[in-house]
Formats: structure tokens, sequence, C-alpha cells
């Protein structure tokens, strides 16, 4: 054999290795080191007026948990929420996708603080999963939460209205603002829970509708700082963040925040998975929310 075939066969032994090498690294990291880590995301809210009333608020975004029996991380999820002292925690859905799992998700509330207020909505996967929205609800209230399908949670934090409200999901569900903020008055302090990022346009186009619409409720009136949503998994396999696949309802968002037009959205990568156990360079993720709050009384 010549030197040069001998050497081009040893090339491409070598390149074939460290593809082999580096294949196997990937699928290590997203089945079996990634999806086991979890990360804390800091975020501040600004005030959106001019009239800063001094106040902050603290709460914790919690989304797509996916929750399964015997899951290691949810004691360490728990520890992390209770150390950032948050005073509320948001569930944007898909905390369970299947009836039977909602003693897993009451186990998962006690290892919370007792004290902290909970406010959660639904996804996709508690509709598809068939869960019982009664004994889901009732789950919540058990545990000092409220679950909150196309309703508001009206509060004061330090003397301030705050509101926050639950969005039904646009993937199984039907969602509706002008329904979550009947019979509520409007205030400057409002974050709103949608499963589904894609709801965030149609939380403006009903805006839209009916100030076009005498005969229905100026939503126009009531401040929306900012939606969170969840969903995407922040694409879950990702190619080195670019995401090759998200499921219906993401529209265009995929992770991180979207302050492009009104109002803003913040998509959280979430916790759990779907569909098959993997992720890849979408850490699961807790999201922490520093919120400057307008003064209003």
């Amino acid at each position: 054999m010549s030197q040069p075939q001998k050497s081009k066969k040893q090339t491409r032994r070598r390149f074939i290795q460290i593809a082999s090498l580096g294949a196997a690294a990937v699928v290590t990291d997203a089945f079996l080191i990634e999806p086991k880590r979890v990360v804390i995301t800091r975020h501040r809210l600004p005030v959106v007026g001019k009239s800063a009333s001094g106040e902050s608020v603290r709460f914790v975004q919690l989304t797509d948990l996916h929750l399964q029996p015997g899951d290691a991380r949810m004691r360490q999820i728990a520890k992390n929420v209770k150390e950032l002292k948050p005073d509320f925690v948001v569930f944007t859905g898909d905390s369970i996708d299947r009836s039977d799992r909602i003693p897993e998700l009451g186990k998962f509330l006690d290892m919370l603080d007792p004290a902290t207020p909970k406010f959660a909505t639904v996804g996709n996967w508690e509709y598809w999963g068939n869960v019982n929205f009664s004994d889901l609800g009732k789950t919540y209230a058990d545990r000092n939460g409220r679950l909150l399908i196309n309703e508001t949670a009206a509060f004061l934090h330090g003397g301030q209205r705050v509101l926050v409200s639950g969005l039904d999901t646009e993937q199984g569900g039907s969602p509706s603002l002008t329904l979550a903020l009947r019979n509520v008055e409007p205030a400057a302090n409002h974050v709103v829970l949608a499963h589904c990022p894609i709801q965030r346009e149609q939380i403006a186009a009903e805006i839209s509708r009916n100030q076009n619409d005498p005969s229905l409720p100026d939503l126009s009136r009531y401040s929306i700082q900012c939606v969170l949503s969840g969903h995407t998994h922040g694409g879950q396999v990702t190619a080195f963040g670019a995401a090759p696949y998200c499921p219906p309802g993401s529209g265009r968002y995929v992770r991180g925040w979207y302050k492009d037009a009104s109002p803003p959205l913040y998509v959280s990568r979430g916790l759990g998975n779907s569909i098959f156990p993997a992720r890849f360079c979408a850490t699961p993720e807790i999201a922490c929310f520093d919120w400057m709050l307008e003064k209003t009384v």
C-alpha cells in the first residue's frame, strides 16, 4: 500500500472516531445530563408608568413541569424556589399530563412554602391527558393556590393593587381575555399567564377588536406589564440554540424575551419534557422576576 493511500485511510478512521465520540457526548448530554440540570434566570420588570410606588414584588414562574412519579429533581426545584423567597409563584401550564398525576402535583406543592400564594393556569397536556379540572383546582386551593382559567386574581402587595390573569390554553381550550377580566377593575400592575406563546398575538388582536366594538369592554384600559408563557421547552432539542421544531401554538417564539410588540412576552424553557426524555441546548429553567410596582392607590 502506498503511503498516501495509507494516510488517507488513517485520516478517515480518525475522523470517524472523533465523530463517534462527539455523537456519544451529545447523546449523553441530551438524555442523561441536561434534563437533570436546572438553572435560575433572573429578570426585572420596570415601571410602565411614571409613578413608581417604591414597592417591589418577587415572583417565580414554573412551567411545563410534566410531573412524573419519583422525579428526584422536584425536591431540588422546590428548594431553589423557597431559597428565592418569592412573594408568589405562578404555574403556566402542563404541570401534569395525565389525570392520575394530580397526586404528584400535590406532593410537589407540599414541598413549597405553604404561606406563599400560588396562581396557575392550564396547558394543552392537561386537556390531552383528560385531567379533571375540578380536582386540579382543589389541589391548588388546598395549598394556598388558585387555578385561573379565563379568570383574574386581584390582591394588594405593599398597598399596591396587582392583577394576575390566567387564560385558557390556545391548544385544547378557549382563551378569552374579555372573560378573564369581567367584573375586574383595571390596575397598572398586571401580568397575564398564557401557556402558548402565540396567545400574545391573540391578546393584542382581542384588545384591538374590542376597541372597535363599543358593545365590548375596552381592554386597553388594562395595562398588561407582560405575558408569561411556556409550551416550547425552549425547543427542547436544539441545534446549538436553533430550534428545528416547536409545537403548534408556539408561533415564532422559542425562548426568552420578546419586547418587539405589546404586550411584552417572556417564554420560559420550562422544567420537564414531553414526547421523549431529552434536552439539548435548552436547559430546564426556573424564571425569577423582580417587579417594581407602579403606584395605584
